[in-house]
């Protein structure tokens, strides 16, 4: 027993940590590229897929229940059992009729298990360390937690698209150039292709071999009609199936929320902060665009059909989730065919689009895979509940069993300990602060982060930097998660060192002056690339290392007899404080421009800053005692 009270961190909070990242990045990032793969429409992805976000949010109703029943050890292999018990059942539902429903109440089901194994694992943790350790690992967790982010988003994605092109069609591997000297004409007409009867085996036949597009502008109603002919076509001719419209709610411009708060403060901004005039009138221009036509060389066999997938493989650093992807070529339509008996000679219509700031000339390959795609992923959703399984056995065995986990002792029923507990978070000591805190500390971020991506791709003439897509995808996919890993680190590694309270004047400034970056770009508007990527990676060091002290913080507030769940209200508390600032930035941002956008974003931050300075915190939290 003593040997588990002291076994080394090492051995379960790397794998805790991972453990609890891949059960989200799969409902809510890889569940959309299994259905879209599936044939599920985008409508029905978005809209179903974004409710399993919800018990993440409200998982701070139920964690009173995993503080005062049971110990925090047992929540978090039970529910890791659970996950890969669910795992297997969607991997199994996906070979099913109804396969989208069932897979969907499924998901439902593991993400309100992952949800309360979140809540038991940041309860353990500080169960089973003492302040000084916690100080020391909370980078350390971090990091492996966005490493089950990146690698549930890359390398499980990629799995399923091995598997899918091992059991199929041989796949097609298409060369997509953007040339200067390409004809800027191609025949956008599907009727006059023709595909004939090839001898051999069943594989799939593309026009042209390779493609070449001029990197030139088009109106932006010509390619509109282009792309839109594609999927026209490919609906009309059973290729795909069409999506449902998504019906908006109508809204009135004469509701009291537009008259008395919306209408006046857009107002007030334009008036007192307005937007810069653009140097010059913003063409209605788009890149430009080229058709590939897909067919098959021999009809399927009666009753059969075909499933075909067309995108660009990842490569290099993209495996692991890194570096994005060139998006200097995107898929407007085609990205799944479906060929029988009575289509497989007509030609299916794949468009791709060329960014309309690529003015160099750049290859890339796209690729087809036509594979069992049903067992493809019931098979990489196998292979992930063994993970879990084995994670399961792993921490059942390696968790240490500290004295203090255990349900609180109660003498109230079960409904009474649960608002009990609840109520007591709302009665701790500098309650008033510590919410304030919380709520106001990322809120120039949560505004930040919602119109950095705008701002990096809107042209320079619109107060923007004009950088194509795949920059960015390369700015924030490398440059940005590398320097936010490493700021985590080193904030933890000195918190750990010094305490949290002699450090967190330091990672508060570090918070927020790296902002200061996003005033100069959007002042200067530097033509250097590697100037922006150095911006942007000051900028999130800072923020890796600043957030080191919130997560403290919490910690620290949370600390006490019902830790576990006082500590889920606080994430609770900080999602809604990401969540509110995020939904008006864009309109402000659009209003009063963004030079001056950035410039409130640094003065947003002036009220947690403040706030940071009035907290009381043990100058020994988070030291080695």
């Amino acid at each position: 027993m003593s040997n588990q009270k002291s076994r080394s961190a090492w051995y379960w909070v790397p794998s805790l940590y991972f453990s609890q990242g891949i059960p989200y990045v799969i409902v809510m990032t890889m569940s959309v590229v299994m259905y879209k793969r599936l044939g599920i429409s985008n409508t029905d992805i978005a809209l179903y897929t974004s409710w399993l976000y919800l018990p993440w949010v409200i998982k701070p109703l139920w964690s009173p229940l995993v503080d005062i029943t049971r110990t925090k050890r047992f929540w978090v292999v039970t529910m890791q059992f659970l996950v890969a018990f669910g795992l297997a059942l969607v991997a199994f539902s996906v070979k099913g009729g109804d396969f989208f429903r069932w897979s969907l109440f499924l998901f439902w089901i593991m993400a309100f298990a992952s949800a309360t194994h979140d809540i038991a694992a940041d309860g353990f943790y500080m169960l089973s360390m003492s302040k000084h350790e916690q100080a020391w690992w909370v980078g350390l967790r971090s990091t492996f937690y966005r490493t089950a982010m990146i690698i549930g988003s890359g390398l499980l994605v990629v799995l399923a698209g091995v598997l899918e092109s091992k059991n199929g069609l041989p796949p097609v591997a298409i060369s997509v150039s953007a040339k200067a000297n390409a004809s800027a004409v191609q025949n956008f007409s599907p009727a006059e292709i023709k595909f004939t009867a090839q001898p051999g085996e069943l594989r799939v036949l593309a026009q042209p071999a390779s493609l070449d597009i001029a990197p030139s502008e088009r109106t932006a109603d010509a390619a509109k009609a282009v792309i839109a002919q594609a999927k026209a076509w490919n609906v009309q001719r059973g290729f795909v199936t069409e999506d449902k419209p998504v019906i908006k709610p109508a809204s009135s411009e004469d509701s009291l929320w537009t008259k008395t708060i919306s209408a006046p403060l857009k107002n007030f901004l334009a008036g007192h902060f307005p937007k810069p005039p653009k140097t010059q009138a913003a063409a209605a221009t788009a890149g430009n665009v080229g058709v590939i036509y897909f067919a098959l060389s021999q009809p399927p066999a009666d009753g059969k059909e075909i499933a075909v997938n067309f995108s660009r493989p990842p490569h290099g650093l993209e495996y692991i989730g890194f570096g994005k992807g060139d998006k200097g070529f995107r898929l407007m339509a085609g990205e799944r065919f479906v060929f029988n008996a009575t289509n497989w000679d007509q030609p299916a219509m794949a468009v791709i689009q060329l960014d309309p700031k690529l003015k160099s000339d750049v290859t890339v390959v796209f690729a087809t895979s036509s594979g069992n795609i049903p067992l493809a992923w019931c098979i990489t959703l196998l292979a992930v509940a063994a993970l879990f399984l084995g994670f399961s056995c792993w921490h059942s065995v390696m968790l240490p069993r500290p004295p203090g986990d255990g349900p609180v002792v109660t003498h109230n029923s079960l409904l009474g300990e649960f608002f009990t507990t609840l109520g007591s978070f709302f009665q701790k000591p500098g309650i008033f602060f510590a919410l304030a805190f919380i709520l106001l500390y990322r809120f120039d971020e949560a505004q930040l982060v919602k119109v950095i991506s705008p701002f990096l791709l809107d042209g320079r003439d619109a107060g923007g930097l004009g950088l194509s897509t795949s920059q960015v995808g390369l700015i924030y996919g490398t440059f940005g998660i590398l320097a936010l890993t490493c700021g985590g680190l080193l904030g933890g590694f000195l918190a750990a060192k010094h305490g949290l309270k002699k450090m967190l004047p330091i990672m508060v400034t570090s918070m927020y002056l790296p902002k200061l970056a996003f005033i100069f770009l959007s002042w200067t508007q530097p033509e250097n690339f590697l100037v922006t990527c150095g911006a942007v990676a000051v900028e999130q060091f800072g923020y890796g290392f600043g957030f080191t002290a919130f997560m403290l913080f919490m910690l620290y507030f949370a600390d006490g007899a019902h830790k576990t769940a006082h500590y889920a209200i606080c994430t609770g508390f900080m999602a809604l404080g990401m969540m509110l600032p995020g939904m008006w930035s864009g309109w402000v941002a659009d209003i009063i421009g963004y030079k001056h956008f950035f410039i409130w974003v640094i003065c947003s931050a002036l009220p947690g800053f403040t706030l940071a300075m009035m907290l009381k915190v043990d100058p020994q939290f988070g030291k080695k005692s």
